[in-house]
């Protein structure tokens, strides 16, 4: 009942920016971390940045000082702004989120983890 929706996805030239985003949908009661996690073929998902319910960010020492997460909570997004982009960038990138879902009346279930469909971020010249 609960949907993460991304789009920004695509092809880069080295150097160049992207802006990744993500919606989510559905019976939304509250929504605790949002973050962004990324997988390269042949190689285990990592995270690439979150951030908390009170804007508190963590950064993967990778992509420090060229990238900028930041969440709306009104709308319930998360973005990723992507600049100074690396070859080593090119990945699936996912969005998660922890959500508790809101149940008939007042009542609340969760949290639960939340994934998005994956978006493809190539960068190559």
């Amino acid at each position: 009942q609960v949907q993460l929706v991304e789009s920004g996805g695509g092809l880069v030239q080295p150097g160049g920016s992207l802006r990744l985003s993500c919606a989510a949908s559905g019976s939304i009661f509250s929504i605790h971390a949002m973050g962004w996690y990324r997988q390269a073929p042949g190689k285990q998902r990592e995270l690439v940045a979150a951030v908390t319910s009170g804007n508190r960010v963590n950064y993967a020492d990778a992509v420090k000082g060229r990238f900028t997460i930041s969440r709306d909570n009104a709308k319930d997004t998360v973005c990723l702004q992507m600049n100074s982009l690396k070859s080593e960038d090119t990945a699936v990138y996912y969005c998660n989120a922890a959500i508790r879902e809101q149940q008939l009346g007042a009542v609340w279930s969760g949290p639960y983890e939340y994934w998005g469909q994956g978006t493809q971020v190539t960068v190559s010249s």
